[in-house]
């Protein structure tokens, strides 16, 4: 038996001045950093065997606090030029060590032209009816920017490829993401459909816990809120 724990990033800078993220890379808000801890603090009692992540800051800085509150060591392997030979680890992986994979396949939503917009001007302009769809739909995207059936395109296929071998092999995962890459992810694992993946709401820092067992991922303990409001108001 081993472990799948899901951890979207906790609440970033962004997050809190209101503004679309997507690849835009900042790092978290001072409550975010708050969130991580918390989210390690649940998971304690945990073992964990390796970690992926995005390329993205905000997930990063969230999986290594939840590492580092659990006294591991994450190290990052990379997979390019002298990074990819220098950084080797030169030994083999202590107990308290975590390798980290990561990679643009787990990234946020590329949103296009709305990043940098804050969300109340852009349904102010565009119309808050139009501006949930680009968010919120499986397949209508922002203007020059992905929907969420694009981000399922690149993320199922890395998760099947990459991650899901660990856990075949009784290795406890953890994955520090984001809202749309692990809404897709959800998606595929729980089947859910697409008229009810616009619903569905996942709140930062809270970790989501898979048990792999007879070759079958079973959320433990958890279900999802598909009470994701129409429209939005600001938060601080």
């Amino acid at each position: 038996m081993s472990y799948l724990i899901l951890v979207r990033h906790g609440e970033s800078r962004w997050n809190l001045d209101n503004k679309f993220c997507g690849w835009v890379d900042v790092p978290l808000s001072e409550n975010g950093i708050k969130e991580a801890l918390s989210a390690a603090k649940k998971l304690e009692g945990l073992t964990l065997d390796v970690a992926f992540t995005s390329k993205l800051e905000r997930a990063q800085e969230t999986l290594l606090l939840i590492l580092a509150k659990q006294k591991f060591t994450g190290i990052f392997l990379h997979d390019s030029g002298k990074m990819a030979e220098w950084s080797k680890h030169p030994h083999k992986f202590e107990k308290n060590e975590i390798p980290i994979y990561s990679d643009i396949a787990l990234n946020e939503r590329y949103y296009g032209k709305l990043q940098g917009m804050n969300k109340d001007a852009a349904r102010k302009k565009f119309g808050k009816k139009q501006v949930f769809t680009w968010r919120r739909s499986y397949a209508i995207p922002p203007p020059g920017g992905e929907c969420l059936k694009d981000v399922y395109k690149r993320t199922v296929p890395y998760f099947k490829k990459i991650i899901m071998p660990h856990i075949r092999k009784k290795k406890d995962v953890i994955i520090s993401a984001h809202g749309n890459s692990l809404r897709a992810l959800i998606k595929y694992l729980d089947n859910i459909p697409d008229d009810k993946i616009p619903f569905l709401e996942l709140p930062t820092g809270k970790p989501i816990i898979y048990r792999y067992s007879k070759g079958k991922l079973i959320k433990e303990k958890h279900k999802h809120s598909f009470t994701r409001p129409l429209h939005w108001t600001r938060k601080r």
